[in-house]
């Protein structure tokens, strides 16, 4: 688009925005929606106008003039309503809508909840986005203004036309965001605030805690060398995966930086390190759309949530619209965006994420009032997911990009965090060649057998065999991959695809944290690789658990093989967890060094199981695949699940870990979660200190 044409489509905007505004400004003194709907729209207004108002302040730049207390006002100003001492009377809260406006309520709750979107696109001077925003909230009064009881049917088209329309501006604009080092809005916070002013994390737009405050204050307090510690960690992590699955990092321009506010000081320093591999940033926001965003899940940088619950309640806002016509309409946008930013997407070399941990654990409460899928919606979910990764996996190829995850505790965790968040750096940087050595010792052992077999103890009912790829020349090839922090930080795994056919048994669990979300007495049964049934504790009636479990875990599927089998080795993860009784609110990124794990969903190896890949001991890595990664050669639609969800058993819940050799015999390598092979036992010291 050239500079003219660019001048005039602003000059539209703004000029549709002062309409949009000045209308609502005229709602204030009318009353033509009536009844119970008014209080309603009174209160979606009065947001609205705040959010102007912020949007004014920034433009302005009188926001920059403000002092950390007035930023803190206005945060809690703008995100108030859905706090959990609020959430109980919020029209954000799907319960209380339905109690209030009737058969209506499901639907004006989700377009609050999309309406309160515009509290970043104000701090990021989105104008086009306010409009928009502003603009459907506009066209839903008026049909309450022409009819006291419209047509739900109408509201729903005109939710529906304003995702399906507007798809090539959010999601085009999502797409872009992922590849383009010049949408530069946080990387410029990151770059140019002072970090010892914590005023800074208001920039945003996204909420503030004192988690994100104190986290910020204790980095600052940190000396200098271990901010750089923790940055060179984080990024050679990501340099190193490149050279051990043989892909060439100097093909690539950008790099995608996740993070949680509060990390700015070593993000910085990580930038710099990044830049030194030839690599710009690529930082964007967790999607706040029902056009865009995944669940509640968040991919992106972002600050606190604001209330789990109320992320939980609105999930699945966007089964009021989807169909096919819809699926396939953001499909072409996609398609068409990547390849207008092909280039870019080609330079794209993978996330670095660094995520927190340390939350109080979340078990959430199903609301009936909440939107859900259904069946049919849940299988046109599946078929984006599919095609979606598709696309992207054609622009930012699987086999050229790589990714690192590190996870660090926020205050939350307890009064000693400053001593947890130590330990943790401890843990982040172990001598990577002692677990080296070690876990060659246990996969030499794990490449003799044919099957392993994992026995839990006391209430612990697991009893599963995983069925083990069979080595055709043992001298040059091996099972398991000697995991040594790389990608993956901390150190402290092997891992491998299971054959599929003959694993079975049951999975269990006497408490987990998956994803943010608890599970309780989570039981899992697989036959021939594949889950066949599930359940937990978290709800009274055994059809909320059950969907809870298929939701979140089984992502809508109606099974999922098991795609990676591992046994975690680090136990000073274990022993500082015991420790500090944060066992709850370790992160899947350390638990799963903390005992034997099981993912569901793809493997390790999901679109990229056609490069060779070594361990240090030279021998070539085969067991990359099962049956259903198999079909990508003949249906890639049937090879993937788009998901992958890692299950550890603690030590202190395992009977015995044994490989079953041909002949066999079995090699005991765990015995009442201590490490008994021979060669492994230094494993055990940290483990003393929770005897002595």
């Amino acid at each position: 688009m050239d500079e003219q044409n660019v001048k005039e489509r602003q000059e539209i905007c703004t000029e549709r925005h002062l309409l949009a505004k000045e209308r609502m400004e005229h709602m204030k003194k009318e009353e033509t929606a009536c009844g119970k709907f008014a209080e309603y729209f009174r209160t979606v207004s009065s947001f609205l106008t705040d959010v102007e108002a912020a949007y004014e302040l920034v433009r302005t730049g009188k926001w920059k003039t403000f002092s950390v207390e007035e930023k803190q006002t206005w945060n809690q100003r703008l995100y108030q309503d859905v706090l959990p001492e609020q959430y109980g009377k919020s029209y954000a809260n799907p319960t209380y809508a339905v109690k209030k406006l009737g058969e209506y309520g499901q639907l004006l709750s989700t377009l609050y909840t999309e309406l309160r979107g515009a509290i970043p696109y104000a701090f990021e001077q989105k104008e086009e986005y306010l409009t928009i925003l502003e603009e459907l909230f506009l066209e839903m009064y008026g049909h309450f203004e022409e009819e006291e009881q419209p047509l739900k049917k109408s509201l729903e088209k005109t939710l529906y036309w304003y995702a399906s329309d507007y798809s090539d501006v959010f999601l085009a604009d999502r797409v872009a965001e992922q590849v383009d080092p010049s949408c530069d809005f946080a990387v410029k916070i990151v770059k140019e605030s002072d970090w010892k002013d914590p005023s800074f994390l208001y920039d945003y737009g996204e909420y503030v805690t004192e988690n994100e405050i104190r986290t910020l204050q204790h980095l600052n307090g940190l000396p200098e060398e271990t901010l750089k510690k923790m940055a060179d960690v984080y990024t050679e992590g990501y340099r190193i995966g490149f050279i051990n699955t043989g892909k060439d990092l100097s093909k690539k321009g950008s790099v995608n930086i996740r993070y949680c506010l509060g990390f700015e000081p070593v993000i910085r320093l990580a930038i710099d390190n990044f830049a030194k591999m030839g690599l710009k940033p690529v930082i964007y926001r967790a999607a706040v759309s029902l056009i865009t965003k995944k669940e509640q899940y968040k991919i992106g940088y972002y600050g606190a949530i604001a209330n789990k619950q109320y992320e939980y309640d609105h999930r699945s806002d966007a089964a009021l619209i989807l169909d096919k016509r819809y699926v396939e309409r953001k499909l072409e946008v996609m398609k068409h965006t990547f390849e207008k930013y092909e280039s870019l997407a080609g330079e794209m070399a993978g996330p670095a994420c660094m995520e927190i941990f340390g939350e109080k654990p979340f078990s959430p409460e199903a609301k009936s009032e909440a939107v859900s899928w259904s069946d049919a919606q849940n299988q046109q979910v599946l078929f984006y997911d599919s095609k979606a990764s598709q696309i992207t996996n054609q622009y930012i190829k699987g086999e050229e990009r790589s990714f690192t995850i590190v996870a660090y505790p926020v205050p939350e965790i307890g009064e000693k965090y400053s001593e947890i968040f130590d330990e943790v750096i401890r843990i982040n940087t172990l001598d990577a060649s002692l677990y080296e050595k070690v876990q060659q010792t246990l996969i030499d052992a794990l490449d003799q057998g044919e099957k392993v077999h994992v026995l839990g103890k006391g209430e612990n009912q697991t009893d599963l065999w995983i069925n083990l790829w069979k080595l055709k020349d043992p001298q040059k090839e091996t099972i398991f991959e000697n995991c040594v922090a790389d990608v993956n930080i901390p150190v402290g795994e092997v891992f491998t695809s299971p054959v599929l056919k003959g694993t079975t048994g049951v999975l269990n669990v006497g408490k987990v944290y998956l994803n943010e979300l608890q599970y309780r007495n989570l039981k899992l049964t697989f036959a021939d690789g594949t889950v066949q049934d599930y359940t937990c504790d978290n709800f009274e009636s055994e059809e909320e658990n059950k969907a809870y479990i298929r939701n979140n875990i089984l992502h809508n599927h109606e099974t999922l093989p098991m795609g990676e089998f591992a046994i975690g080795t680090n136990t000073t993860a274990y022993v500082a967890a015991k420790k500090y009784q944060i066992e709850d609110k370790m992160p899947i990124l350390i638990a799963e060094k903390m005992g034997p794990h099981f993912a569901v969903g793809d493997t390790c190896y999901s679109w990229c199981e056609d490069i060779r890949v070594y361990n240090p001991s030279g021998k070539e890595i085969v067991a990359k695949d099962n049956d259903f990664s198999l079909l990508r050669k003949e249906n890639v639609e049937k090879a993937y699940f788009h998901c992958h969800t890692d299950i550890t058993i603690p030590y202190e819940e395992l009977e015995e870990i044994s490989v079953v050799t041909k002949n066999g015999n079995h090699i005991i390598l765990l015995k009442d979660g201590r490490f008994v092979l021979p060669g492994t036992e230094v494993l055990n010291e940290p483990l003393k200190e929770l005897t002595d």
